[in-house]
């Protein structure tokens, strides 16, 4: 990826990082995604005390540019307050599938130890559930 544009989605997640609504967990996480047309849409994890409720910082992003009119993420960077780099949760990944332009990059990044990790979506989720996987089932 290029530098310029990892460099712009890295400053849009941490400044949603610092939107984060984290009152139970005290976890801030901001992603920023880009979009197929170059576009960059940012979201932070945002809590409910009923924890089923809770929004994840990747799904805020891309819901954002779904709502927006947008449905083609080419990459996505999280970023987190660890040591070491973390991964999009399960729901997430299903997610970034549902949105990613093919097999795009995942870049999670942690502020405190400086530590960057790559993986593909279909790295992380190998063997995703697509509509593909439904149109399988439609002999019931």
């Amino acid at each position: 990826m290029d530098k310029k544009i990892k460099n712009k989605l890295l400053e849009a997640a941490l400044k949603a990082q610092k939107n984060a609504y984290v009152p139970y967990s005290n976890f801030p996480l901001g992603a920023a995604v880009l979009m197929e047309d170059g576009s960059i849409y940012s979201g932070a994890n945002i809590e409910n005390a009923s924890f089923s409720l809770t929004n994840c910082a990747e799904r805020s992003a891309i819901f954002s540019a779904v709502s927006d009119g947008k449905a083609k993420v080419e990459a996505l960077l999280l970023v987190s307050n660890t040591e070491e780099t973390i991964t999009p949760c399960g729901a997430c990944r299903q997610v970034i599938n549902e949105f990613a332009d093919g097999e795009i990059e995942i870049i999670m990044v942690t502020k405190k130890g400086g530590k960057e990790k790559t993986m593909s979506n279909l790295e992380l989720l190998p063997g995703a559930f697509t509509e593909k996987s439904m149109e399988k089932n439609n002999d019931l």
